[in-house]
């Protein structure tokens, strides 16, 4: 055989699938976690929020543990009307909605983001704040 270092490179693979998006019911076990990083950043979800637990609230609130909370419901962040009235809980399907167009899905909200047309940036979006959300403080 060929002497080790001298034959053509293995071909490239795509990195395993993350462990913790594979656990995620469907469609966002399907999800591609390193994109919905890029979402975040990319929709400047950022600029306004952190996801982190004991993360602070800014111009939007913290949206550690936002899945399964009522809406409104972050201790020290002041809402507008239209989210204080509202009441649902946040999951998924909510936030794809809401994600969608903020502004139909809850008129008179705050949130100043136009909403995300794509459903698969949107789908990683929401994949990668139910990781991320969900993940316990750092130590």
């Amino acid at each position: 055989g060929k002497p080790r270092g001298m034959g053509a490179a293995p071909p490239a693979t795509a990195s395993a699938p993350d462990p913790r998006i594979l656990a995620l019911p469907a469609p966002y076990n399907a999800a591609d976690y390193q994109r919905g990083r890029t979402a975040w950043r990319n929709n400047r979800c950022a600029t306004c929020h952190t996801y982190v637990a004991g993360g602070p609230n800014m111009t939007g609130p913290n949206l550690h543990g936002m899945f399964g909370r009522e809406v409104g419901a972050v201790s020290g962040f002041t809402y507008s009307p239209a989210l204080t009235e509202a009441n649902f809980t946040w999951d998924p399907a909510k936030l794809d909605q809401w994600l969608t167009n903020p502004q139909e899905f809850l008129k008179g909200n705050r949130m100043a983001m136009e909403g995300i047309p794509n459903a698969t940036a949107r789908r990683d979006l929401i994949a990668f704040l139910m990781v991320e959300t969900a993940a316990p403080a750092a130590p």
